[in-house]
């Protein structure tokens, strides 16, 4: 049985979520052993063009409901990006997790072949509703999910690859 768009998508931007709020934990617990200003870490950049951690989260949470507006006619929530807490920053998570669980498994059913058009500026892509998932909906999640994890990392969070990759279950 082939898998379905659902399946490489929703179950899958879950478990990163997942992943995120165990860094966010292990960066809260970091700066408190050290006496480190959490805002430090939550603005945290590696470079002074790329978006900060708080950026981070929240570019992976509107990635993941990007993917199911663009690819279904479910009208995702928005939310402002105004989080400066790592507890703001595991409410939005919370609140992208509610609407990943909330969704039917049939939502994306025949969405492989739903055409979506991108814009970055004056350039445009028509993509297929299959290579947009698998070329930009999840290269672009976990692009901004590593990104919150090498930010930590580069400002001493003790977090490695097993962090990154997470708990798998049997």
């Amino acid at each position: 049985m082939p898998l379905s768009m659902y399946q490489i998508s929703v179950p899958v931007y879950i478990r990163g979520f997942s992943i995120l709020s165990t860094l966010i934990a292990k960066a809260e617990a970091y700066a408190q052993e050290k006496k480190i200003d959490p805002s430090v870490l939550v603005s945290a950049r590696l470079a002074p063009d790329m978006l900060p951690f708080s950026g981070q989260v929240q570019r992976a949470s509107d990635t993941s409901k990007a993917t199911i507006t663009r690819l279904t006619d479910v009208k995702a929530p928005s939310f402002p990006d105004d989080e400066v807490s790592f507890a703001d920053l595991k409410a939005r998570i919370a609140k992208t997790v509610a609407f990943l669980e909330g969704l039917d498994t049939s939502v994306l059913d025949d969405s492989e072949s739903r055409e979506v058009t991108l814009s970055f500026g004056p350039h445009k892509a028509l993509l297929g509703g299959q290579d947009y998932m698998l070329q930009f909906a999840l290269p672009n999640f976990f692009f901004h999910v590593t990104t919150a994890h090498d930010i930590l990392r580069h400002n001493g969070v003790p977090i490695g690859k097993l962090d990154y990759l997470g708990a798998y279950s049997t």
